[in-house]
C-alpha cells in the first residue's frame, strides 16, 4: 500500500455525499496537476501510471470542486468508480485515456477507484487523479488497521456476481467482482486498509487439475507476476494475514506424472509447505495473527488438511494462529464458486475470531507505527 500524501491518526473528512451514480465521460482536454493519490494493492511506478496485477488493487483521492479527472491506462479492466456516497459506475475495458467526472457540488470529496476484475493475463494500468478546473486537493487520512488477503478464486471472488454456474471464460471475467468480495466486505467493516495476494486456480503445492503455473507461494513475494521486482513496501506491515488454499490442492485427482504418488504423500507436502510460508509471512510481521479458512469441499479434505496446518504451527511455537471452517454456502457463482451471499457468510464467520482478539489492532513500537503515513 503507498500513500502519497497521509495525515496519521487525522479524521475522516466530511465530504457532501453524492446519492445517485456519477457520469464518467472521455475528454480530449489536458489534465490539471496530479492530485496526491492513496494506493491499496501492489503497484509498480512506470512513467505512465501505476501498473497493477495482484487483484482489488484500489486508487482513492480527496478534493475540494465539482469535478475531477482520471487517466486510464493500457490493459482489459473492469473498474467501479464512486464519489462519496455514489453508487459505484462501472467501466467495462475501457479505452485508455482522460475522463471527467463532473457535475458535483462545489464541496469536499471524496473519491476511489476499484479494480473489480481479474488480471492474470497481463497487468493493467491507472494512471492517477487530476485536478479539473477549479479543483484543489485535500488531504487523505491514513486508515490505522491493514489486513492481508491470500488466496485463491475464493479470495478473488471469481464470478461472484453471476446469476449461473454454467459461465463461459468471457462471462467468467465479467463477473468477476473483487471489490464486492470478501476482503472489500472484511476490510469495510474494520475500517482497514488491504490487499489481495490471491490467484484463481493456484494452490500451496499444486494448481487445479495441476496446471501447470506458478503456485501461490511463488508468485507472492513479487509485485506483478512477470516475478521481475521483488515487492517491497515499508509502510505494509498488517495485524492480520486472512489465507483460503487448499482447495486447488485437493479438489481433483492425481495424474500420472505429478510429483505425488499417493494422497499422503500430497497431504505432506502441501502441509510442510503451507507450515512454512506461514513463517515466512511471521518472520516479517511477527505480532500479526494468522487466519486460516477452508469450506467443506472436497468431502472435508481441504478443512482437515487447513487445521493440520494451524495444528502444526501453533504445536511449533507460533502464536495468534486460528484456523477457521466456513460451511453453509451455496455456491451459486460462476463454476459453483461463491456468490456475494456467500461472500457476507464467510465474512460473518471470520468476523467471530477477529472480534474476540481486538488486541490485534493495538500498536507495538517501533514495528507498528503506522507506515500509512510516510510520503513518498
Amino acid at each position: 500500500m503507498r500513500t502519497v500524501l497521509g495525515l496519521l491518526g487525522a479524521a475522516l473528512l466530511s465530504t457532501s455525499a453524492v446519492a445517485t451514480p456519477i457520469t464518467v465521460t472521455a475528454v480530449s482536454s489536458k489534465s490539471g496537476a496530479a492530485l496526491p493519490m492513496h494506493i491499496g494493492g501492489r503497484v509498480e511506478r512506470t512513467s505512465d501510471g501505476y501498473r497493477r496485477q495482484w487483484p482489488g488493487t484500489y486508487f482513492e483521492a480527496n478534493f475540494r470542486g465539482s469535478g475531477i479527472l482520471l487517466k486510464i491506462g493500457e490493459g482489459d479492466v473492469i473498474l467501479r468508480i464512486t464519489v462519496d456516497a455514489s453508487s459505484p459506475t462501472t467501466l467495462f475495458k475501457p479505452k485508455p485515456g482522460l475522463y471527467r467526472i463532473a457535475g458535483l457540488a462545489d464541496a469536499r470529496h471524496a473519491i476511489r477507484v476499484d479494480v473489480a476484475s481479474e488480471s492474470q493475463a497481463a497487468p493493467t494500468v491507472f494512471g492517477g487523479f487530476y485536478a479539473a478546473s477549479g479543483t484543489r486537493a485535500l488531504p487523505i487520512p491514513a486508515r490505522a488497521r491493514q489486513i492481508e488477503f491470500i488466496g485463491d478464486s475464493h479470495t478473488v471472488g471469481y464470478g461472484n456476481v453471476s446469476t449461473k454456474r454454467d459461465c463461459t471464460e468471457a462471462e467468467v471475467w465479467a463477473t468477476t467482482d473483487t471489490s464486492q468480495a470478501m476482503p472489500a466486505l472484511a476490510a469495510r467493516r474494520y475500517g482497514a486498509d488491504y490487499q489481495v495476494n490471491a490467484i484463481s486456480g493456484r494452490g500451496i503445492v499444486r494448481n487445479y487439475n495441476g496446471m501447470a503455473a506458478d503456485t501461490l507461494p511463488v508468485a507472492y513475494p513479487f509485485t506483478l507476476f512477470d516475478k521481475a521486482t521483488r515487492y517491497v513496501e515499508p509502510a505494509w506491515h498488517p495485524r492480520l494475514f486472512v489465507i483460503a488454499l487448499g482447495t486447488n490442492d485437493f479438489t481433483t485427482p492425481l495424474h500420472p506424472g505429478e510429483p505425488w504418488k499417493t494422497r499422503e504423500a500430497l497431504h505432506a507436502d502441501y502441509e510442510q509447505r503451507y507450515v512454512d510460508f506461514v513463517k515466512r509471512l511471521r518472520a516479517r510481521d511477527p505480532d500479526a495473527h494468522v487466519v486460516l479458512w477452508a469450506t467443506d469441499m472436497a468431502g472435508g479434505e481441504i478443512a482437515a488438511e487447513v487445521a493440520m496446518v494451524a495444528a502444526r504451527l501453533k504445536a511449533e511455537g507460533q502464536r495468534n494462529i486460528a484456523f477457521v471452517p466456513v460451511t453453509g454456502l451455496a455456491f451459486t457463482g460462476c463454476h459453483s464458486h461463491p456468490s456475494t451471499a456467500d461472500d457476507a457468510r464467510i465474512t460473518t464467520a471470520l468476523s467471530g475470531y477477529i472480534d474476540a482478539h481486538p488486541e490485534m489492532w493495538a500498536y507495538r513500537w517501533p514495528n507498528d507505527l503506522h507506515r500509512a503515513a510516510l510520503t513518498r
